[in-house]
């Protein structure tokens, strides 16, 4: 099998003549924030690290080769393509001719966590400054060789030419190189293609990673196979997707090992605190010696009460973080008639990042080394964790990161990682791990649930004066489970502050106060896609949606009104056009056209604010969605989704498109259908019967508007259009039903048991003036 080979690939353009190489001198990574995720570490690697590799190929089509190398990687959103794109166009080579590298810990430089759409946004620009550098680099070698000012030379597809075309003369970057070994360190210096002469970024490519995939050349980690491997399965305690209370790592009784002797493959029995393997030659033989292992648990402490989580959030203990407090809000809500006051409380739930494939990892150690073939995230945090596991060094440890099944956020890719890792120096041979569906399902770290509480006014002239917002977030960034289960760290949950993002509304309110409660969490949870942006941006744009009802304006009229920032008003008012919006026109509010059916249409307006507060922002998105409601059954239909977007330059605009596709997919799915379920040992959706996603068959028609943006400086397009999603569904099922519903997902049931209970005695009218009553 023709695996990676990173370390071998970076040591050899170290010692190799015909290169030059850009470089930055390593250090050791920053601490993170106070409050932010991420682990300490020291680790200083003993040789620089690589950017941008430029070599003499001898007895290639060009003459020479190039490489870039970037510490985040791939998950689906397309930026090994973009990254591609972005060197190859200040290197000036053609794209097809520069090889991508992404993440490996023994070749990548270490830029942190592929988190927040920041990849672009962040991590491309010393990328970008590196290919500038080797370029002008390069043409200083052809001007000094040919005695001219480097200003009369231009760098065309990995040749030097003359800008004055009546000299021929040219020269191939590798014959540049040839005997040389040039080093030089990543600086600001080198000057940077203005956008105007773009030829690679700004147009569409193909993604480059589509054709192994389709071809079934080694991709995925999942297939990965190394000489000598064998198969590794876990056995998970009883306190599923819980990583909270003395009795983690501390609840194993005994292990019954005589239960899986008599069975074939060599099986071998690992046991530390909590973690409880099994190793077998054969896969199918570790899956029955993992089904017929005998365990013994002690008894385990009732889970939360998660069946009100509302209440469950409320009790949880908290940390008020006060995060803008303008003007005088509490005086300004509490001399505001009820008629032009509004409070409301949003719940969201926990959800899964609902991976297709169950993790796996393949973990081989020899001679004081592990390798670990990953799909994790962010490969140099997992090193971090795995030393702190092993007391390996962080010099002695190997990610190597392949394709997973996806993941948007932290699932169980590090996880496996931990237990193929044990289990491997346990046995001494190359372990594969696969977990299973229930555990992928169970122990994942789920998207938290939020619960949050608003209160906003109207002036007398129906405009915006008072917002009251209160977040709380229970969520942490879930350590590694095996440093759980084998007693390396309590299970005491850390409190991060993470409940910012997008905390702060988009709309002008002269008294504002924004309050985060920093919480620990509840059951095992950590990022998912939109992080606390998402649940923080469906409550804004559902109050600002009722706020317009108040006033009796229309929505996107309303938020227009109060909208400063001239992009998202734009955005807006071309989503609004695009979608054929009729100003003032309403949908069925309760009562059933000639088909028997509801219809709606609502509006949703957000930008994606990550990082600690006061953040900075990502790009813009926009959504209007029309839908139908049966009355009868509460199934909700989405007829057509329009979708506007701004994020700036885009790198690859087809890559944004299909970003931007994946994040109406996936936010349909959330909106319409996903919450995990509890019951007293922890986590209680363990199948897809058990937590369904959207299906192909409920896909609406869905148009992408992408602003022409491309004289602005990219933005982080992957999340952004996710969080607009969720409440522009809610602003038209309450168009469509005249109800407004406060907490997804928007199942039938929820749906039908709000309908049955609007015609109960006591139920407010939707277009009621509203206090401290909630509908819905």
């Amino acid at each position: 099998m023709n695996l990676p080979q990173p370390k071998a690939l970076h040591d050899d353009l170290l010692d190799r003549g015909g290169a030059l190489l850009v470089i930055r001198v390593p250090v050791a990574p920053p601490t993170p924030a106070p409050g932010q995720p991420g682990a300490a570490s020291d680790y200083v690697p003993a040789t620089p690290e690589i950017f941008v590799a430029v070599l003499d190929a001898p007895g290639t089509p060009a003459g020479w080769r190039a490489l870039a190398f970037n510490g985040h990687v791939d998950l689906g959103t397309g930026i090994r393509t973009a990254l591609a794109q972005i060197v190859a166009e200040e290197l000036d080579v053609p794209f097809e001719q520069l090889e991508m590298i992404l993440g490996h810990t023994e070749a990548a430089p270490n830029q942190g966590p592929t988190i927040a759409s920041a990849s672009i946004q962040i991590s491309a620009v010393p990328l970008r400054r590196a290919a500038a550098q080797a370029r002008a680099h390069l043409l200083a070698l052809a001007a000094a060789r040919w005695q001219v000012p480097a200003t009369a030379l231009r760098a065309r597809a990995g040749r030097i030419v003359f800008a004055d075309e009546a000299d021929t003369r040219t020269l191939h970057y590798g014959e540049l190189l040839r005997a040389r070994h040039d080093r030089l360190t990543l600086s600001d210096d080198a000057p940077l293609k203005p956008a105007s002469d773009y030829t690679v970024v700004g147009r569409a490519r193909p993604r480059v990673d589509i054709p192994a995939k389709a071809t079934g050349v080694l991709t995925f980690v999942h297939d990965v196979r190394v000489p000598g491997m064998r198969h590794g399965r876990v056995v998970r305690p009883p306190y599923p997707g819980r990583d909270g209370g003395d009795f983690v790592g501390h609840s194993l009784l005994s292990v019954d090992t005589d239960s899986v002797a008599h069975l074939p493959g060599r099986v071998r029995v690992v046991v530390r605190g909590d973690f409880v393997g099994v190793v077998a030659d054969r896969e199918e033989q570790a899956v029955a010696a993992m089904r017929a292992l005998k365990v013994h648990w002690r008894e385990i402490p009732p889970a939360p009460d998660l069946g009100d989580l509302e209440a469950a959030l409320r009790a949880n203990r908290a940390e008020p973080r006060h995060l803008r407090d303008d003007g005088n809000t509490a005086h300004a809500l509490a001399t505001t008639p009820d008629t032009r006051r509004l409070r409301r409380s949003y719940v969201w739930p926990y959800q899964m990042h609902a991976s297709i494939g169950p993790s796996c990892a393949v973990a081989d150690h020899a001679n004081g080394r592990l390798t670990v073939w990953s799909g994790t995230q962010n490969p140099h945090m997992l090193r971090v964790d795995l030393d702190r596991l092993l007391d390996l060094g962080e010099g002695n440890i190997e990610v190597v990161r392949m394709e997973a099944s996806g993941c948007y956020g932290r699932n169980c890719a590090d996880d496996v990682c931990g237990d193929a890792a044990l289990l491997a120096i346990a046995d001494g041979a190359p372990v594969r791990v696969q977990l299973t569906r229930e555990q992928e399902h169970q122990w994942e770290p789920k998207g938290t649930a939020q619960l949050i509480d608003a209160e906003a006014a109207l002036d007398e002239d129906g405009k915006l004066l008072a917002y009251d917002f209160g977040v709380r977030y229970p969520s942490n960034d879930a350590p590694l489970l095996a440093l759980l289960l084998t007693g390396r760290v309590p299970g005491q949950p850390r409190t991060l502050q993470m409940g910012d993002r997008t905390a702060v509304p988009a709309y002008r309110y002269p008294h504002l106060n924004i309050t985060c409660h920093d919480m620990p969490p509840l059951v095992r949870a950590s990022w998912l896609r939109g992080v606390s942006a998402l649940p923080n941006a469906y409550a804004h744009e559902c109050m600002i949606d009722e706020l317009a009802h108040m006033a009796g304006q229309d929505p996107v009229a309303f938020r227009l009104r109060h909208l400063d920032d001239t992009r998202a008003i734009d955005l807006l008012r071309a989503t609004a056009e695009r979608a054929h919006w009729q100003a003032g026109s309403a949908g069925s509010r309760g009562a059933p056209g000639s088909d028997g059916l509801l219809h709606g249409r609502g509006v949703a307006y957000a930008r994606y604010v990550h990082s600690k507060f006061p953040g900075f922002g990502a790009a813009w998105a926009a959504w209007v969605v029309d839908l139908r409601v049966d009355p009868a059954s509460g199934h909700v239909t989405i007829d057509r989704v329009v979708v506007g977007h701004d994020a700036g330059l885009m790198v690859n605009p087809d890559g944004v498109r299909h970003q931007v596709h994946g994040n109406i997919v996936q936010t349909l799915s959330r909106a319409l259908l996903e919450q995990v379920r509890f019951d007293a040992q922890g986590v209680a959706s363990r199948e897809w019967g058990a937590y369904p996603i959207l299906d192909f068959t409920r896909l609406p028609e869905i148009d992408v508007l992408l602003m022409p943006r491309q004289d602005e400086p990219p933005m982080g397009a992957g999340e952004s259009a996710s969080l607009p999603g969720a409440p522009a569904i809610a602003n038209a099922l309450f168009d469509a039903t005249g109800l407004r519903l406060c907490a997804p997902p928007y199942t039938p049931e929820t749906v039908r048991n709000a309908l049955l209970a609007r015609k109960q005695p006591g139920m407010p009218r939707a277009d009621a003036p509203l206090s401290d009553t909630q509908p819905a």
